[in-house]
């Protein structure tokens, strides 16, 4: 069984490779791919984020990448919007039931793929890494965004770390709950 930091050790050099970056032998599929991983790990896949973020750019210089984090892609759409400061107030008076129910529209994952797509248009990115899954739940759900932006991605790869299980069928979010029926993406390493 391949540990933990053997995975991490083989992002790096999958990312560069060019059958990811070009979509080789994925038969019309799209080129999403997720490294999941155990939870209780998500400081040190922080961590080794930021690693790749350093390293792209210096293994392979004309890479055109960009990291959207889902949690800071909400509250920046939410500020440009000017809902965070009534998403504050909902919260402080009604609580995070309220909350939830007042940001369903806003943070609709059809408005979110958009929102997406302008901080990372696929024409001008090689590949785009995705963090945060954790941060954003419940306000946003990760397979929902990634249905949404199957038909905006075109050909650009992208890659989702998930704190999670991604069982090729289905996710499960922290391993524990009720796993969500998705299975067009590719496990990065196993």
């Amino acid at each position: 069984m391949t540990s933990f930091k053997d995975r991490l050790d083989k992002i790096l050099d999958r990312l560069m490779s060019e059958e990811l970056l070009s979509n080789a032998g994925l038969g019309n599929e799209i080129g999403f791919y997720i490294f999941d991983y155990p939870p209780e790990h998500e400081l040190e896949v922080r961590e080794h984020i930021q690693f790749l973020l350093r390293q792209l750019p210096k293994r392979k210089p004309q890479l055109r990448f960009t990291h959207i984090h889902l949690f800071e892609l909400m509250l920046s759409y939410l500020k440009k919007r000017k809902y965070l400061e009534r998403a504050f107030k909902v919260q402080a008076e009604k609580g995070d039931d309220a909350l939830l129910k007042s940001l369903k529209g806003p943070l609709d994952p059809k408005r979110m793929a958009a929102e997406f797509i302008a901080q990372a248009p696929p024409e001008q990115n090689d590949l785009v890494l995705v963090s945060g899954v954790g941060s954003a739940y419940p306000l946003l759900r990760s397979h929902n965004l990634l249905n949404n932006l199957h038909h905006l991605m075109e050909d650009t790869p992208l890659v989702m770390f998930y704190p999670g299980v991604y069982t090729g069928q289905g996710l499960r979010l922290f391993g524990r709950l009720t796993e969500i029926n998705y299975y067009r993406a590719f496990q990065l390493v196993v």
